[in-house]
């Protein structure tokens, strides 16, 4: 559906997952235009179309790509889990200190599985990976934009409305981290993690809803 009530939504998942993120959550989204890309973690990659209006839905990594690379066609981002910057800077210390990313794409190089796994269960997914499908180079360009990357600047120069969405008790982007990136712009998840589109599929979609709806200028009928 292409009514501005049910704008296309595009998604963007995070590090060490797939589009397979979004699939309890599009339960919710019933009949909804969804496109969803794949960065290509697990040896398929796929760019999604962007129809020619679109919202932008992205979690953690995904979120700051969302952010950076949102086109003439996006009218609305909504964040999910995640972050203008990831990293600790002279000038955001509230990061992830650099040496723990430069800590996973060293192992990286050795066991690329031990490392997502590892990075899965702290994010709260216990499922196993088919370890044989990982690209080590892409999951190695990911973190290095983890490490690197910077949409501080799109965040301060956005001309979108944004919804934030983040659990107050994600172990991943902390309530701090969401603060320093966001400002107090977040709608927080109680009890929330990092997985909120697979733990909160239903609290995520119901925001996403109402979002679109409030772009539209049209009421939630919920």
């Amino acid at each position: 559906m292409t009514d501005g009530a049910r704008l296309p939504l595009v998604c963007l998942h995070g590090w060490g997952f797939d589009a397979s993120t979004w699939a309890p959550m599009r339960a919710h989204l019933d009949g909804w235009d969804i496109h969803a890309d794949d960065a290509g973690y697990f040896g398929r990659t796929v760019a999604a179309e962007r129809p020619a209006a679109y919202v932008a839905v992205g979690h953690s990594l995904g979120a700051m790509r969302s952010l950076e690379d949102a086109g003439a066609g996006c009218r609305g981002l909504v964040l999910i889990n995640g972050f203008a910057r990831f990293s600790a800077a002279g000038d955001f210390p509230t990061g992830v200190a650099a040496r723990v990313l430069d800590r996973m794409l060293t192992r990286l190089a050795a066991d690329p599985a031990a490392v997502v796994s590892e990075f899965r269960r702290r994010c709260g997914a216990a499922d196993p990976i088919d370890a044989g499908t990982l690209d080590e180079a892409v999951l190695a360009a990911g973190l290095r934009q983890l490490r690197a990357g910077d949409a501080r600047a799109a965040w301060a120069a956005r001309r979108v409305p944004v919804r934030i969405l983040a659990g107050d008790a994600d172990p991943v982007v902390t309530p701090a981290l969401t603060a320093a990136s966001f400002g107090g712009e977040a709608v927080w998840c109680a009890g929330g993690g990092h997985l909120l589109p697979l733990t909160h599929p239903a609290w995520c979609a119901s925001q996403i809803r109402a979002f679109v709806r409030e772009l539209a200028g049209a009421p939630d009928p919920a």
